[in-house]
């Protein structure tokens, strides 16, 4: 209460109209695509009105405490779920008490009964569970404990969000009554510039490379190994090959263990997490995204808004597929990999011509990708809430 005094003070708000405080689990925090999509939605929604505060493990690599702060917000750190779940659930329950949330957001997914069971012992009468994600067949262990966890964590939300359709079904049975909240960005962050290009590619010494580019964590997910397959071929076909590799994640010395192994050390750079994402797809030519799943996939929206032309596997959402002439959705086995060869090589006879890619891409805000537009909706689904 006294920081709430204090912090409208500061600011000349009549505390009788305090904002609505959202509190948002979102799970392990590693510069990843959902964490990048609350961020977009509070950093650009309407402070007056809405609030964020947020519950991170207290051994996370990022760190959003200054940014979160800065903008009125609270930052809990309590034990990572997968390290002590019993710790992790009374901690929440505690914030939620003490507190006295009435809305909670978790952006969990299957592992959301871990924050909103407790959430719904304390007293929080708004729990919303977001899907961010499907599933794949060949992720045995996982896909287990997906389907164990599931019907529970969807017990306890009473409110129901996904990024996609494909994602609302696969985690609610349909997407009937799911608000399908889009992975919107700010589309004028997201424009190709020379300036970066040329800076970068000298910095790194990367002039005059045909550069394919791949953000995503290195897990099973994204499907390294089979762009390590593709990028050993493709540098037999065009000689001024070259990948930058961004991120992180619990397989990434296994990865790079393999590009040297196949002796591609010299044509391969890793950048591990950046904060300047939004420059980096200006540097490359080409972005390749062959993930076996994705609820939808911001990075493939991110780079159809600098009109850098994207190869995505065949389990990406068709929602991702909003510019039909940069974005390719591919097969990912082993016989295809010629398919992603050609396309490639296609892609790379007319990568001189980078002023093509100069502009705004419309089609991006025409489809509902513009942050500046789909936060209305959420903040008016938030203010809904709150008389409820």
């Amino acid at each position: 209460i006294l920081y709430d005094y204090f912090f409208y003070l500061e600011r000349g708000i009549n505390m009788e109209s305090k904002p609505i405080r959202i509190l948002h689990i979102i799970g392990i925090l590693v510069g990843g695509g959902v964490e990048t999509v609350v961020m977009n939605y509070y950093k650009n929604i309407d402070h007056s009105k809405v609030q964020f505060d947020f519950v991170v493990h207290d051994n996370d690599k990022v760190d959003i405490t200054d940014i979160v702060e800065k903008m009125g917000g609270r930052v809990y750190k309590i034990p990572a779920y997968y390290k002590n779940i019993f710790g992790f659930m009374y901690s929440i329950y505690n914030i939620v008490r003490e507190n006295k949330y009435n809305i909670v957001h978790c952006h969990m997914t299957t592992l959301g009964i871990f924050s909103l069971l407790p959430s719904w012992l304390a007293g929080a009468k708004v729990r919303i569970l977001h899907g961010h994600s499907t599933t794949v067949k060949s992720e045995i262990k996982r896909n287990l404990m997906k389907l164990v966890l599931r019907p529970f964590s969807t017990f306890v939300a009473n409110r129901q969000f996904a990024c996609s359709k494909i994602a609302a079904c696969w985690l609610f049975g349909s997407d009937k009554n799911v608000e399908i909240i889009k992975n919107a960005i700010e589309v004028e962050k997201f424009q190709f510039n020379e300036n970066y290009r040329n800076k970068l590619r000298e910095e790194l010494g990367l002039e005059n490379k045909f550069i394919i580019g791949h953000i995503g964590r290195f897990m099973y997910q994204k499907n390294h190994e089979y762009l390590i397959q593709i990028f050993n071929n493709i540098v037999h076909k065009i000689p001024s090959a070259h990948l930058v590799l961004v991120g992180d994640g619990p397989l990434r010395e296994h990865i790079l263990q393999k590009i040297e192994n196949l002796g591609l050390s010299t044509r391969v750079t890793y950048l591990g997490l950046r904060k300047d994402v939004h420059k980096l797809y200006s540097l490359f030519d080409i972005f390749y995204f062959p993930s076996w799943y994705e609820g939808l996939g911001l990075v493939a929206i991110e780079a159809q808004a600098e009109k850098l032309p994207i190869l995505m596997s065949n389990f990406i959402p068709d929602e991702a597929v909003v510019d039909n002439t940069l974005a390719k959705k591919l097969n990912i086995t082993e016989n295809d990999i010629n398919l992603w060869i050609n396309e490639t090589e296609q892609i790379y006879q007319k990568s001189n011509n980078f002023i093509s890619r100069i502009g705004v891409n419309d089609i991006i805000s025409r489809n509902g990708y513009d942050i500046h537009k789909e936060v209305k909706r959420l903040e008016e689904l938030y203010c809904e809430y709150s008389k409820g």
